[in-house]
């Protein structure tokens, strides 16, 4: 096929983006002008805004693990409310990602992110006045059906705002600050629940929420991609060029004429349901975002959540179990910094395979260890490349694979799918621990990451500095 170049001075363009005949070289030429765009302050607000929202987000879901020891000690709570309050963010997790999309795509980004706040900010703020446990239970459910949207949305949004030049690093720095929320809970719930009341827990994390929803109405704006997308050409040109021009004075700048690559042929413009998904080339998408997260879940969970167990298992105290597990987990945030500096240096489809056949590779030598000083070290390098590849695929990846109209549907499905993998994946860890060993646990993980790393280096697509553009072009 022959590439046409030309160059289109930014007045020249202006009419023809209102030209109402031609959608999709309209939406073409929003996601280029948005491409083009240097890096400002209008980037740094919106990536603020999320990181915020998403940090805030981890503290709260972290936090229900501090305040169910307290609740348990004061009577307040028993192992059967316990489940069933784990079982309510869950299942929240479950309908929030499954609906979130739905309103993203249909009502656009920013009102989807905002009403999403909104539910988590008086959900976290209404659990630190409840009267009894299953009141607590009821806006734990709350806080998950409104967590699991944000996260969705959040990064899915972030991507049609960036550069496709650092789309993969800035998307990384967001899962960055994000995952430091763990750590974040762990020392703020040490101090409150200690002298204060584990109340203030959920109160501090509404209150944050409530002020990320307040400086969400005054920062951030709807996708000028998503409004182009259905057809809001003024609305879409109106946003963008206000960005233009703030950043043109901001830089003390002009910028430069757009750059269009044309082919002879047309783009297909596509507008369609939410089966779209499972229909010719959006059904491998489809499957192999599900394979990706069911590779981040199954490892995630296998090795996080069972590396005390495994330990205990193994004849180390509990307490020194603890300790290791604390020093293993230093390898998380290390992983995604460094992830968010190397991630668009490599494809996308070689990075995410090469990751888990590591993961794979390390799991089995760390299962076999027998000495501490081996443990410990085996597992913050395996943590370290486990949270390289979470950041990979949640953050990154899953977020660029699909057309803007099927954006937010499409993430939030096969994020909803990693969840119900995730309530499963516990049962079968603990019946192969029971009845085989840990090193067989690490030998069927192994086995189903190196199978997940065939499918996404054969079937995936590369979206590595490619335009969303370009990505949502399917046959």
């Amino acid at each position: 096929m022959m590439i046409k170049m030309r160059q289109v001075n930014l007045p020249q363009l202006l009419p023809f983006l209102a030209n109402p005949r031609h959608p999709m070289e309209q939406y073409d030429q929003i996601g280029a002008r948005l491409d083009r765009l240097p890096l400002a302050r209008f980037h740094y607000r919106i990536f603020g805004i999320i990181s915020f929202s998403l940090l805030l987000t981890g503290f709260l879901s972290y936090s229900g693990n501090v305040v169910l020891a307290k609740l348990v000690s004061n009577g307040w709570s028993n192992n059967f409310l316990n489940a069933a309050f784990t079982s309510a963010l869950m299942f929240g997790y479950f309908i929030g990602s499954l609906t979130g999309g739905f309103i993203g795509d249909y009502f656009g980004r920013r009102r989807a992110f905002r009403i999403n706040l909104l539910i988590v900010g008086i959900a976290a703020t209404g659990a630190a006045f409840v009267p009894d446990m299953y009141w607590l239970i009821f806006f734990r459910f709350l806080m998950g059906t409104g967590m699991g949207a944000l996260i969705m949305v959040g990064y899915a949004s972030f991507t049609e705002f960036i550069p496709a030049t650092v789309r993969g690093k800035w998307s990384a720095r967001l899962s960055f600050v994000g995952n430091w929320s763990p750590m974040l809970s762990a020392a703020i719930g040490v101090v409150v629940i200690a002298f204060f009341s584990w109340r203030i827990m959920f109160l501090l994390g509404g209150i944050g929420i409530l002020l990320a929803w307040f400086l969400s109405g005054k920062y951030f704006i709807e996708s000028p991609r998503w409004l182009a997308g259905k057809g809001q050409i003024a609305g879409a040109e109106s946003q963008l060029r206000e960005v233009e021009q703030q950043i043109e004075r901001e830089k003390s700048i002009r910028l430069p004429p757009l750059t269009l690559n044309q082919s002879n042929s047309k783009v297909k413009v596509i507008k369609g349901t939410f089966w779209l998904l499972f229909k010719g080339e959006m059904l491998r998408r489809t499957l192999v975002a599900i394979t990706v997260l069911i590779a981040m879940n199954i490892s995630l969970y296998t090795i996080t959540v069972w590396i005390p167990t495994i330990f205990v298992n193994s004849g180390i105290d509990v307490d020194k179990s603890i300790l290791m597990t604390a020093v293993i987990m230093i390898g998380a945030p290390v992983g995604i910094f460094i992830a968010a500096l190397i991630i668009d240096h490599f494809p996308r489809r070689l990075f995410g395979s090469a990751l888990l056949i590591i993961i794979a590779v390390l799991g089995y030598i760390y299962s076999i260890q027998t000495t501490e000083w081996a443990i410990l070290i085996y597992g913050l390098v395996m943590i370290f490349f486990l949270y390289m590849y979470v950041c990979f695929a949640s953050a990154v990846y899953i977020p660029e694979l699909w057309p803007t109209h099927l954006r937010l549907r499409g993430s939030g499905f096969v994020n909803a799918v990693g969840r119900i993998v995730a309530v499963f994946t516990p049962y079968g860890v603990a019946a192969l621990l029971t009845h085989y060993g840990s090193i067989t646990v690490f030998m069927v993980l192994g086995v189903m990451l190196v199978l997940c790393a065939l499918v996404l280096s054969i079937f995936g697509i590369e979206t590595r500095k490619v335009s969303l553009e370009e990505i949502s072009e399917v046959n």
